[in-house]
């Protein structure tokens, strides 16, 4: 007997060979098979691919000011004006576009000044006319004065009538009576020629303080008036312009709680374009009248420093701060980005990065702290939190910290 491998178990079944559709039918099972595993695997690692986010180290709660309330808002500046013409002109050269620079002065458009200068030749030539009366006015009471000095003598010596000495001294005074008048007329004269060159320089229209231009009003052929005129087709104003050091923060706070701001206070103001950065900021004004229908006092607060990135009219959540806390009070305490809280009613959570997983863990919230939370309970000092992409992450899932 040979020990070698039995080749028997190597046939092919006959039902099989008879009948080759069976044979295809089971290739045909196996491709599936493989495609589906395949399919899931697939699936599988896509499922287990590993999100890209940024994490960061809660810090201790060394005291600070508590916060007293929270309030909505916008940027305002104090200093916003729209410049119009003092006169009903068309426009003929405009010299700013939105985002220009300009400076107290500066020309911001040309009107078309024709009737101005026709105006401004005609009083001039008036005043001229007037002044030029003045010589003969001068000659004639000179004359006038020598007239009256000879038939004075000749009265002294009794060679004239008395009548004759009467008209001498009338024509004096006639002469320095219509001289004065020339020189009034000159005078008034002189009134309508700056009146006139008041109207040629309105024509020219200047900034009345530096700023930021942030809308063009009109463009060049229009007309434009200081009133609204001409069913629409006239325009009121020429170019806006904001006085962007002049910027602060605008409040409607509620007035069961009005009590607790005062002119001075410190708060922290974040922009809704910026929610990470806490901006510190101080109240300027208490407004001293309420909105009936919203029941609202506004509050104006002032930034401790301008910065490039706050614009006009964004949108601002501002925290009212109170007295200044002792490390001791918030002992056991951290402080969390908000970006890392993971709110649902009343329960709040956040991802604990630890070994390249995150983990999801409740925490106990204290008070807000602007861009920051106070976390009572849940979070030691120094764990990393994640702050990106929170809602898309899952207890246990493997994450990529972002370098």
């Amino acid at each position: 007997m040979s020990n070698g491998p039995d080749l028997s178990t190597l046939r092919i079944d006959e039902r099989a060979r008879r009948d080759p559709r069976r044979l295809g039918w089971r290739v045909i099972a196996v491709a599936l098979a493989v495609a589906l595993l395949a399919s899931a695997g697939l699936v599988w690692a896509l499922r287990e691919k590993a999100p890209e986010v940024e994490v960061t180290a809660v810090r201790a709660d060394k005291g600070g000011r508590t916060a007293l309330l929270n309030a909505s808002g916008y940027v305002t500046p104090r200093q916003r004006a729209t410049i119009a013409a003092k006169i009903t002109a068309r426009v003929n050269e405009i010299f700013v576009d939105e985002g220009m620079q300009v400076e107290p002065g500066q020309v911001l458009a040309k009107l078309d000044d024709s009737d101005a200068r026709a105006r401004l030749g005609s009083a001039m030539a008036e005043r001229d006319a007037i002044a030029a009366t003045l010589g003969d006015l001068r000659v004639n009471l000179e004359n006038a004065d020598r007239e009256a000095r000879r038939v004075e003598e000749l009265w002294d010596r009794r060679l004239v009538a008395e009548q004759a000495r009467d008209q001498a001294r009338m024509a004096v005074d006639s002469l320095r009576a219509r001289l004065v008048l020339a020189r009034e007329q000159v005078a008034a004269a002189e009134a309508r020629v700056k009146v006139a060159q008041q109207d040629l320089d309105n024509c020219t229209v200047r900034a009345p303080f530096g700023g930021i231009v942030v809308s063009k009003d009109a463009q060049r052929g229009e007309m434009v008036s200081p009133v609204s005129a001409g069913g629409g087709f006239t325009r009121t104003g020429i170019a806006t312009i904001v006085d962007m050091g002049s910027l602060e923060i605008e409040v409607d706070v509620n007035e069961s709680y009005i009590a607790r701001v005062k002119a001075g206070q410190p708060v922290t103001a974040v922009l809704d374009a910026y929610p990470d950065w806490s901006i510190p900021a101080k109240v300027r004004t208490v407004i001293p009248t309420a909105d009936r229908q919203k029941a609202t006092v506004k509050v104006r607060a002032t930034f401790e420093r301008l910065d490039p990135r706050i614009l006009p009219d964004m949108g601002v959540k501002v925290t009212f701060l109170g007295e200044e806390r002792a490390a001791p009070a918030t002992a056991g305490r951290v402080l969390v980005q908000r970006a890392a809280l993971l709110e649902q009613g009343d329960i709040a959570a956040v991802f604990v990065h630890r070994e390249g997983r995150v983990e999801r863990r409740a925490v106990r919230l204290g008070q807000a702290r602007g861009n920051e939370h106070e976390v009572i309970a849940g979070l030691s000092d120094g764990e990393q939190v994640v702050i990106t992409r929170v809602k898309e992450l899952r207890d246990g899932q493997p994450v990529r910290v972002k370098r």
